[in-house]
């Protein structure tokens, strides 16, 4: 699997009711490829799966992987449990659905990195869709280093990584500086900085906003275009920032509300809808961004 580009992780829209707002949630999907996304992520942590059921993540699967038929593009579905077993058997549901899987690194149990390594070559022998490994330390409390990072990206059945180290930092310039396909940024403020290294793209939630000129910062940066690349990168690190103001997914929300693009500004407890300061910031920084 050929990884680059620009891949949104999708927000779940509910209706007023409170149920998933499957109309909406296609209709977003197809904008979003039609902008310049290469591609989608279902059930990231953008989209809530933990307030989700089965049969509400189900639907939103469901949803999805028509559109990107149609477009061309991929689908992840971010696959996570608290074992490598029911990991393992999410994994098989995605056979003739999915595209790839989005696999973040074992949190709470914190195995260590021969635990990492035996998980993820378990899921890599058994999985019939190819693995994004999704490394964001801050969240999984494991801070792995290069070697160990470098090691489930040669396992066969691992298409590449979602890097979300919080920074870019001494782990993220050796990892890249090894020449792995497939390696995209995971911290949206950090986009340009980490294409400028060697990353292929990103996994961003703020794509929601602002698409087409992600792709163009994607684009310029593949293209050797310095310049131009450093000038987007700028503002939408800024817009970014806003994005993130407040708890994922809610400013995006709320924006995508504010323009008319889902039905409802609502996140599931125990998250909590943005403030009217931060939709109003973020619309702001939007504008610059796509002037």
């Amino acid at each position: 699997m050929d990884l680059h580009g620009i891949h949104v992780p999708l927000v779940t829209p509910f209706a007023a009711d409170g149920s998933v707002a499957a109309d909406a949630l296609e209709r977003l999907a197809g904008e979003l490829l039609s902008a310049g996304a290469a591609g989608l992520v279902a059930l990231g942590t953008t989209g809530e799966p933990g307030s989700l059921d089965e049969h509400e993540k189900r639907t939103v699967v469901e949803v999805l992987a028509p559109v990107c038929r149609a477009h061309g593009a991929p689908l992840a579905v971010g696959v996570g449990a608290g074992d490598t077993r029911r990991t393992a058997e999410a994994l098989a549901a995605l056979e003739g659905v999915a595209d790839a899987a989005l696999v973040t690194v074992p949190a709470f149990v914190r195995p260590g990195p021969a635990g990492v390594l035996a998980h993820f070559r378990y899921l890599a022998e058994r999985s019939p869709v190819p693995l994004i490994v999704y490394h964001i330390p801050y969240r999984t409390g494991q801070r792995l280093d290069a070697d160990v990072l470098d090691e489930v990206l040669r396992l066969p059945g691992v298409a590449g990584m979602k890097y979300a180290g919080g920074a870019v930092d001494d782990t993220a310039v050796d990892l890249l500086g090894r020449g792995h396909r497939g390696m995209l940024a995971g911290d949206d403020v950090q986009l340009s900085a980490m294409m400028a290294i060697g990353a292929e793209g990103g996994i961003l939630a703020s794509a929601h906003l602002a698409t087409g000129r992600y792709a163009e910062l994607a684009d310029a940066w593949h293209k050797g275009e310095a310049a131009r690349a450093r000038e987007l990168g700028h503002r939408l690190a800024a817009l970014a920032r806003e994005a993130f103001a407040e708890p994922n997914p809610a400013v995006v929300k709320g924006v995508l509300h504010a323009q008319g693009r889902i039905p409802s500004p609502d996140v599931r407890l125990p998250l909590l809808p943005a403030t009217p300061a931060a939709v109003t910031t973020a619309l702001t920084r939007l504008a610059e961004a796509t002037a």
